[in-house]
């Protein structure tokens, strides 16, 4: 059997002045990320969102 657990987190875009968009979870302190356009952002929140739950997972 497998099980999965499903959260959802804000994720704040805010857009740099020289260009491109920081992103930052605020449910998950010290999870950032930053991408050149709200699509590429998004995605790297995605996958920063992933990596950090599973740094927490293995206990790093």
């Amino acid at each position: 059997m497998i099980s999965k657990q499903i959260r959802n987190y804000d994720v704040i875009f805010m857009p740099e002045d020289e260009g491109g968009y920081s992103v930052s979870v605020p449910g998950l302190p010290g999870c950032f990320t930053q991408g050149e356009t709200i699509e590429e952002a998004t995605l790297m929140a995605n996958e920063a969102i992933e990596l950090y739950l599973q740094s927490l997972q293995e206990g790093i």
